[in-house]
């Protein structure tokens, strides 16, 4: 390709400077014509403007040796004209540079001269080609009384057209050196630049780059120096829930403000940050190019990361029948006990403690919670939590009955704040999760208080950011993903999450879901004194 290159640029510049001098020579020649033509007419004037020579050519008569050929030739040798000719008004010669033609009528028509006309033209003669001045002779009253023809020699013109091509074309072979040397410069710029690929060979990459990006199940965003979008593959777009329209804006401008768009823009920097757009969890690197853009890869995790809390939730329940069935052993062997010793009595008071104490948990949560699946829900952790010495608590102000538009939605709401709050009291001596569920109308508020550290106040929206997290990151994956989709959740519906500190101390999330149930007949949210709470 270098070679092609340099060649057409080569035969550009040849053809510039062959151009350039055509245009130029052109005017020149018109020019020095021109220049000739006023020469010869000024030698005729001032010939024509010798009384003398008026006289002379009214009193003698036309002679090789006559007053009026010798004047005419001193002036023609002293202005190195061609020719001078005098004639009457018969257009006869009185002077010529062949003698022989003295007395001879003139081969070109004088009869705009005669008629008072100054004449300036190239035209053919007796001597050939010539650029020629004609103006009238007049005598000291002012009559006509003949004509002055003055020539120049055409090839003296021409001699000087061609002494000025040397010039000229050693000016047009220094552009062209000159050209020709930027032609390589840049033909080795665009060299290194393509890698010395051919025309084809950048044509079929094209190609392959289109296929590959279009084609591939990553997520890929091109930016350019000034932070502007300026490709999108068919996956990022899907990804992103953007289109064409992104391409030319910022990822502000196509994105809106948040963490997906800082991610995008680098002003989060680090490998593998985790963002989330819409329901989606996305996984982002960032890469700057030489250009001073950058390619930025998405990769989605949203179903990876429901694998891995389901996971999560699975090891807690596994851990809870575990401690059940750890449990469950030493009551069966209490009752086998109590059997042997014949005690049958304080046996059947035991299986019902037992058994009451389980239906009663179960009860305590289905009377003020009518969905199933939140229900349940709730009865789950009740029970991961009595595992892990923490005290879950269903306030009696809890009242939400079975209208749930979207149960799914709120059982991930309700699930991921119950876990971050029994994560929060871990460990701690005391330790108390309190759930209040209500219905307000259409309107559903959830609250989940505990008794852990709290948040502090600068640190209360970071909680929400996705990828914030203090706990260590599981197994399967990152944290910091729960509290950022509980918000999202919200917001979609209309809605708000929010944090503040718990009266006593901990931490108190509170979110509120607008049009939350279905039916216009629901129950007012019932106002109870405070009273003991109930432990689930």
């Amino acid at each position: 390709m270098f070679s092609q290159v340099l060649l057409m640029q080569l035969a550009i510049a040849a053809g510039v400077t062959v151009l350039a001098t055509g245009l130029f020579l052109a005017p020149l020649s018109n020019q020095l014509d021109d220049q000739a033509m006023r020469r010869a007419l000024a030698i005729a004037q001032t010939t024509a403007a010798q009384p003398q020579i008026a006289r002379d050519l009214q009193t003698t008569p036309y002679s090789v040796d006559g007053p009026v050929q010798k004047e005419a030739e001193r002036i023609r040798k002293a202005t190195k004209a061609e020719y001078i000719v005098i004639m009457n008004k018969d257009g006869v010669r009185w002077s010529h540079t062949d003698p022989n033609e003295i007395g001879g009528k003139v081969s070109t028509d004088p009869a705009r001269a005669l008629a008072g006309e100054q004449v300036m033209e190239i035209d053919e003669g007796t001597l050939g080609r010539s650029a020629r001045g004609k103006v009238p002779l007049r005598d000291s009253d002012g009559h006509i009384i003949g004509a002055v023809s003055v020539g120049i020699a055409y090839d003296s013109v021409r001699a000087r057209l061609i002494h000025a091509i040397p010039g000229l074309l050693a000016y047009a072979g220094g552009a062209l050196a000159v050209g020709a040397l930027a032609a390589w410069l840049i033909s080795r710029r665009v060299q290194r630049q393509t890698r010395d690929l051919a025309f084809s060979d950048i044509s079929a990459l094209l190609a392959e780059r289109e296929a590959m990006l279009h084609g591939i199940r990553e997520g890929v965003v091109a930016l350019d120096r000034a932070g502007r979008v300026r490709l999108l593959n068919d996956e990022a777009q899907r990804l992103l829930g953007i289109g064409d329209e992104a391409v030319g804006r910022s990822p502000d401008e196509a994105l809106g403000t948040g963490r997906t768009a800082d991610v995008l823009a680098g002003r989060v920097t680090g490998t593998d940050l985790l963002t989330v757009r819409g329901q989606r969890v996305l996984i982002a690197n960032r890469m700057p190019t030489d250009d001073g853009g950058a390619v930025a890869t998405l990769r989605d995790r949203t179903e990876l990361e429901q694998l891995g809390r389901e996971l999560d939730s699975t090891r807690g329940l596994i851990d809870a029948l575990r401690a059940q069935d750890h449990e469950h052993a030493n009551r069966m062997h209490t009752l086998l006990g109590l059997l042997e010793l014949e005690m049958y009595d304080d046996a059947v008071e035991f299986v019902g403690e037992v058994v009451g104490d389980h239906r009663a948990t179960a009860e305590q949560v289905t009377e003020k919670i009518e969905d199933p699946l939140l229900a349940a829900l709730l009865v789950g952790k009740a029970t991961v939590a009595a595992e892990r010495g923490v005290a879950l608590w269903i306030s009696d102000r809890t009242r939400l009955p079975d209208r749930l538009i979207d149960p799914r939605g709120i059982v991930t709401v309700v699930g991921n704040l119950v876990d971050n709050a029994l994560d929060a009291v871990g460990g701690k001596p005391h330790a108390r999760v309190e759930v209040e569920l209500r219905a307000e109308g259409r309107t559903a508020v959830l609250r989940v208080r505990d008794t852990g550290p709290g948040i502090p106040a600068e640190q209360r929206e970071l909680v929400f950011t996705e990828g914030w997290s203090t706990k260590k990151p599981p197994a399967h994956g990152k944290r910091g993903i729960g509290l950022s989709l509980v918000r999202r959740l919200a917001e979609r519906q209309g809605g708000s999450a929010a944090v503040t500190e718990a009266d006593g101390g901990g931490a108190e999330f509170v979110v509120v879901l607008p049009e939350a149930l279905a039916g216009d007949d629901l129950e007012p949210a019932l106002t109870v004194p405070a009273a003991p709470e109930e432990e689930a």
